[in-house]
């Protein structure tokens, strides 16, 4: 197996320095725009030139993630971002948005694509499918098994890479929609605010954070791991976080093993409690319900609180001005405070050794601790002082541009040549004594490219009499030449999307979206164009013999773990002739016959450009979904200019989070895996979730709808979704009259439809 790559993360040209320093192979970073870490420090283009130049010096590679979708009237700045990728000469580009794959597949060939985790490849056959697009590298979600990852860094010819330290985010990557649709702070363009942190009481039981998670340590277990690139998470991390933790996997990837004091020196920089997510199997021990944030080293626990003084014995190093938390029970964080006053048997003392029995002088206002409270080292003097690492000198490394030189010498003039540029100096030249020293005498003088931005790639001399040219004077022509020489990179411009030849619709149609064919009982079905039923393997598919087969469309999951589950109803669906499919997720695109069928993307597909909406017909899709989270605006524009049918969402039980971190309070193997509804609260905001097959979806109490709002637009369908929640064919009957005379249902939510930015 080939030397894998240890990638590790910059969110600032510090954390980047650290992180080639103490070995990464390769790093990853954001520019200023359309980086899923939009509040990191990120890159600007001289920093990021000189940054790849040092790395490329070293033999180490420098990626940009570009991996947030974009509104239409933001294709323009695409192409800066790419243009400046190109001249900073970056190795690779992460992305998440299809239209962003079209613009480099067809402007920016030269760039190899890698499939942000963002786009939710949790199967090998979403991995092919990318694969067949054009995408080199697959990042893949973190979600995934030793035994899934496995098989797909079996796939020839596609390079994998898998996270193996850091944070962890409850929903599957790029599926997230509460952020977005509760607070207009779209995961999927940067701006998370992280609700999955928040506290919620569930049932009306005492408030915990059901959704928090730990986060993710592999340590020596990436030794088991058959992937291109072991990727560290931390683009809003410290260089010194990057440091500690680039060190600590560089020494396991080199055979010297497992450093407990290093894996110490991390804890007490930031980390949450450590878990390896669901790589051995299903965990249900991976969410931290009690505390969040910066946790630190365990190093004891209180023995003891008297006149304002902890006394505990330590299990660590403590020195004065090193900080503590304290797992106090009923906050919502950790106590955390510094050290000023330390004592050993009562005397001052400004450090104690490990083992020790110490006596510690509390803050004003320390909240209630008691004997046994957790003691944490969340940050240590010693720890900060223990990652040195070294940067050039500013301005020392820059990318330079290949260039070819033609020098001729003739007996009454020297011409230099490069390109359309050309210099010349007159004079006598008569031949040279010693041809070699003349010849080496050119070399020389124009190998000497100075503070130019150029290299001299090639250079031939013409020389048939063997003259003999002045250094002085080859040094006057080489300055005049390389003044000429402008390197412009072609500015990139937007490939050109088809207009559309399907005419517009006379009036409005409805779409319906269910997953029981029961809701559609009361209802009369002339009223819609479309039925879309979203099936599972185990669907019942008799039952649509009793609907009108030119209407109906088959649905297939966003997540599925096992397509080969599918398999059998796929085929009998096609057997029967069911032409019409929707997709959620690349996997579903692998496994479908495309060229034979009739191919509606959903919304989770993000359709936020015209130029994703292009690449879905080059893939073979007829008909797109708009984002559920995306604005009236931009929707508008899209509805003009999409090539492909449109289809709006006006009413659906949005899931916010959809996740495999269950919440129920039993053991895996004693579940029986059927449907379990909890209603949670916040703030005095209510929400429901669903736990079904080791599968958690998490919902607003109220569903979103924007029927009223929408009535203005002309899709080619607004589409109603009957998913998940459950309903009863006469509430359906009602919530369906209701919303075909465009008004919208009491008590609901219109997400972002409205607002002037996400």
């Amino acid at each position: 197996m080939p030397k894998q790559e240890l990638l590790a993360p910059a969110g600032d040209v510090e954390a980047g320095y650290a992180a080639l320093y103490y070995g990464a192979d390769a790093v990853y970073l954001g520019l200023s725009k359309f980086s899923a870490r939009a509040t990191a420090v990120n890159f600007d283009e001289p920093t990021l030139d000189e940054f790849t130049a040092y790395a490329h010096h070293l033999g180490r590679k420098v990626y940009v993630a570009l991996n947030t979708v974009l509104q239409e009237s933001e294709l323009p700045e695409l192409t800066k971002s790419l243009d400046i990728c190109t001249r900073c000469h970056v190795d690779g580009l992460i992305i998440q948005d299809l239209g962003v794959a079209r613009v480099m597949r067809k402007q920016y060939p030269h760039f190899e694509m890698h499939a942000s985790t963002q786009m939710a490849v949790h199967n090998k056959e979403g991995a092919l499918f990318l694969q067949k697009q054009g995408f080199k590298r697959v990042v893949l979600a973190r979600e995934l098994t030793l035994a899934e990852i496995k098989e797909i860094a079996a796939i020839p010819n596609l390079e994998t890479e898998a996270f193996i330290h850091g944070a962890l985010c409850y929903s599957y990557s790029g599926i997230c929609q509460f952020s977005a649709m509760e607070y207009g702070r779209s995961a999927n363009r940067g701006k998370c605010i992280y609700p999955c942190r928040a506290a919620f009481k569930c049932n009306d039981q005492k408030e915990s954070h059901l959704f928090s998670m730990k986060d993710m340590a592999l340590q020596e277990d990436v030794l088991k791991m058959p992937v291109t690139s072991l990727k560290i998470e931390g683009r809003k991390k410290s260089a010194l976080y990057v440091a500690a933790v680039t060190d600590y996997y560089r020494q396991i990837l080199d055979g010297k093993g497992t450093d407990a004091h290093k894996a110490d020196n991390i804890k007490q920089i930031f980390s949450r409690p450590w878990c390896k997510f669901h790589f051995h199997g299903k965990d249900k021990q991976v969410i931290d319900r009690d505390f969040v944030g910066h946790r630190g080293l365990l190093i004891g626990s209180v023995a003891q609180i008297s006149h304002g003084r902890l006394r505990f014995t330590t299990n660590h190093i403590l020195a004065r001005h090193d900080g503590l938390q304290i797992d106090a029970a009923g906050d919502e964080k950790p106590f955390g405070f510094s050290v000023q006053r330390l004592f050993v048997d009562r005397k001052s003392v400004f450090e104690a050794a490990a083992g020790t029995m110490v006596e510690i002088e509390l803050p004003a206002g320390y909240p209630q601790l008691k004997h046994g409270d957790k003691i944490y080292l969340a940050s240590s003097g010693a720890v900060k002082g223990a990652y040195h690492y070294e940067k050039p000198k500013p301005k020392l490394y820059r990318n330079s541009n290949d260039i070819d030189v033609i020098v001729q010498i003739e007996p009454h003039q020297i011409t230099a040549i490069c390109n359309d540029c050309k210099t010349s100096v007159s004079g006598t030249f008569t031949p040279a004594q010693n041809p070699q020293k003349s010849l080496e005498a050119v070399q020389t003088a124009f190998a000497k490219t100075g503070d130019t931005a150029l290299n001299l790639h090639h250079l031939q001399i013409e020389n048939p009499q063997n003259l003999f040219a002045p250094a002085s004077l080859l040094n006057e022509l080489r300055r005049q030449l390389y003044s000429q020489i402008k390197i412009e990179t072609p500015a990139g411009i937007l490939p050109n999307v088809p207009q559309r030849t399907a005419p517009m619709p006379d009036r409005p149609q409805f779409a319906i979206k269910v997953d029981n064919l029961n809701y559609l009982n009361l209802l009369n079905l002339n009223d819609f164009a479309e039925i879309i039923y979203q099936i599972t393997p185990q669907s019942d598919i008799n039952a649509l013999n009793r609907l009108p087969k030119n209407k109906i469309r088959i649905a297939l999951p966003t997540v599925c773990r096992h397509p080969a589950l599918y398999a059998d109803i796929i085929g009998r669906l096609l057997d029967g002739g069911y032409k019409k499919w929707q997709v959620a997720n690349y996997w579903a695109l692998e496994i479908l016959p495309l060229k034979q069928l009739d191919i509606s993307f959903d919304s989770s597909l993000y359709m936020l450009n015209t130029q994703a909406i292009s690449m879905a017909a080059e893939i073979g899709a007829s008909q797109i979904t708009l984002s559920l989270e995306d604005i009236k605006t931009n929707i508008c524009n899209l509805i003009k200019k999409s090539s492909l049918k449109t289809t709006l969402i006006i009413y659906q039980d949005v899931p916010l989070f959809t996740s495999v971190g269950c919440i129920r309070d039993n053991d895996c193997r004693t579940c029986n895996r059927q449907p379990q509804w909890f209603d949670l609260q916040r703030q005095g905001q209510k929400f429901k979730a669903l736990s079904q097959n080791c599968q958690m979806m998490v919902f607003d109490d109220k569903p979103f709808c924007i029927a009223d709002t929408a009535r203005d637009l002309t899709p080619d369908f607004f589409r109603i979704d009957f998913l998940y929640r459950q309903y009863t064919p006469e509430k359906v009957s009602d919530i369906v009259k209701i919303l075909l005379k465009f008004n919208n249902v009491s008590d609901c939510i219109s997400g972002n439809f409205l607002s002037n930015n996400i």
